[in-house]
């Protein structure tokens, strides 16, 4: 079985129970298989990190197998607005966020199932990566509110915010900061990072738990409260408002 996200997101839970933890979010147009079941819950991967979690099955869209593979078999197009709309039966709506995914797009139109839309928003398609601008996406989250599980402008968990502005780059990470550090080529020092690097923070226990993109100039913008800029330097982050280090750094990784 095979679904994909056809509202605005919805919430991937970590149980089968709308009281369960909201562990992450498929948007619009990504594509998940359906591995198990229970009552009105499937538990599903997302094609695009393989991410496991719960959704309601009264918020996915059902497809077959022969347009699951033309969709994971197309170059991805991703949208470029904070918000836009899709138009689908001549006058229904529904909004869609930076990042989202247009399944098979081409001419302002693309189809899921039998249901045609209409899209007339910014977009990219991706056939290869495209690394130029992404300290400029990265600024398109400046300021969303930090939310747990989160994947949207309108709320993001810190490896939520590197794993969208670098699949508006048509990278793929996976979803989680610790999944994220076993990614990409390590970088030794701190002065051979480059603007674009991701630097993985831990613990007291030695686990990773924080991720942020680094910037020019010892800065780096990251999800911690909202989306914002602080200062790094070998020791981690420090936040310039508190006169205080929230974060401890662990790692640097080079993904391009």
């Amino acid at each position: 079985m095979y679904g994909i996200c056809n509202l605005s997101m919805i919430p991937v839970r970590s149980e089968p129970s709308d009281r369960s933890e909201m562990v992450s979010q498929l948007l619009f147009g990504e594509a998940v298989e359906v591995i198990d079941k229970q009552d009105s819950w499937r538990k599903v991967r997302c094609y695009f990190d393989d991410y496991i979690g719960w959704i309601d099955k009264k918020q996915i869209c059902s497809i077959d197998a022969d347009e699951i593979h033309h969709i994971n078999t197309q170059p991805i197009t991703v949208t470029f607005d904070i918000v836009q709309i899709v138009i689908f039966n001549q006058s229904n709506i529904i909004p869609v966020v930076l990042g989202s995914t247009l399944p098979s797009y081409s001419n302002k139109k693309f189809r899921i199932g039998k249901t045609e839309y209409a899209y007339d928003g910014n977009i990219k398609t991706f056939s290869s990566p495209d690394v130029s601008a992404i300290i400029e996406h990265a600024y398109m989250y400046l300021n969303a509110p930090y939310l747990w599980g989160g994947r949207s402008p309108f709320g993001i968990d810190c490896s939520g915010f590197t794993q969208m502005v670098f699949k508006l780059c048509g990278l793929v990470l996976k979803r989680d900061a610790h999944l994220q550090s076993q990614q990409g080529k390590t970088i030794n020092l701190l002065e051979e990072a480059k603007a674009g690097d991701l630097a993985f923070f831990d613990n007291a226990e030695g686990k990773i738990t924080h991720t942020g993109i680094i910037l020019p100039n010892n800065k780096i913008i990251h999800s911690s409260g909202r989306v914002h800029v602080d200062r790094l330097d070998h020791q981690g982050i420090f936040n310039e408002e508190t006169n205080k280090y929230t974060h401890t750094l662990r790692i640097i990784k080079r993904f391009f």
